[in-house]
């Protein structure tokens, strides 16, 4: 009996750098899992949605694996996601969703080794910028990471979202300045790639700003490739079937 297959699934972007950055981690678990077929889908932006991915995976008798990639889980993961593997489901085919990338230490580390690589000082405040949800489970997700960030960095780490949640970006920001004056703000962007959030995040008022988790035109962080494995695994443990040998 095969696998299942893995279908990994990003939230998709109009940014050709971005959309190939997250080329590059879909890549990366391909190579990791060769026994696996692994394809690529999104929730919006990009071709093909979801449920044609499944369509176009119906006739592998072992099913599917969905993988968000997505570092919190939103209304992408516990409704949109959701409502097409309970669709699939229903139709009778054989599908899984697994667990959203973060909260998870190791995309703090990646978090961490962008810090150092935009030459982060100890006494510099960093402010966490994440996408944000209307769903607080996804905000309650970043706030975690804040903090897990915080205690690697031994200093409080304050988070705002770009869209959806409050308080913004730029909001966090300021208040920063204003608290620790003469100190530069550092954000770090908790992003999966390069692409208009991304923009954004540069522009809400930081002295210096990371670049997200995946980086064009460079291989896809091995913590990030872990995690994304993980999550498979522990999605076809839970439904029973056989886990590849690789």
């Amino acid at each position: 009996m095969t696998t299942p297959a893995l279908l990994a699934v990003s939230h998709g972007t109009a940014s050709a750098t971005g959309a190939g950055a997250v080329a590059t981690l879909v890549e990366a678990v391909a190579a990791r899992l060769p026994d696996v077929p692994v394809h690529a889908g999104f929730v919006d932006v990009q071709q093909p949605d979801v449920p044609a991915c499944l369509g176009g995976l119906r006739a592998a008798a072992a099913g599917a694996v969905v993988v968000p990639l997505l570092l919190s889980a939103g209304y992408h993961v516990h409704v949109d996601l959701r409502e097409d593997v309970d669709a699939a489901t229903t139709a009778g085919d054989q599908v899984t969703l697994g667990g959203a990338l973060g909260p998870d230490d190791r995309l703090v580390g990646v978090l961490e080794r962008r810090l150092a690589e935009a030459g982060v000082r100890d006494d510099d405040v960093v402010v966490l910028a994440a996408a944000g949800s209307s769903d607080a489970r996804a905000v309650a997700d970043c706030e975690a990471t804040a903090a897990r960030l915080g205690d690697r960095l031994g200093s409080r780490v304050g988070v705002g979202y770009i869209a959806n949640a409050v308080p913004r970006v730029h909001e966090v920001v300021a208040a920063a300045r204003a608290e620790h004056p003469g100190r530069r703000v550092v954000v770090a962007s908790y992003l999966l790639a390069p692409g208009f959030f991304a923009d954004l995040a540069a522009r809400a008022g930081g002295d210096v700003t990371t670049a997200p988790l995946l980086v064009a035109d460079e291989d896809a962080p091995t913590e990030l490739v872990d995690v994304v494995v993980e999550r498979y695994r522990a999605a076809v443990t839970a439904a029973g079937a056989p886990l590849p040998t690789a």
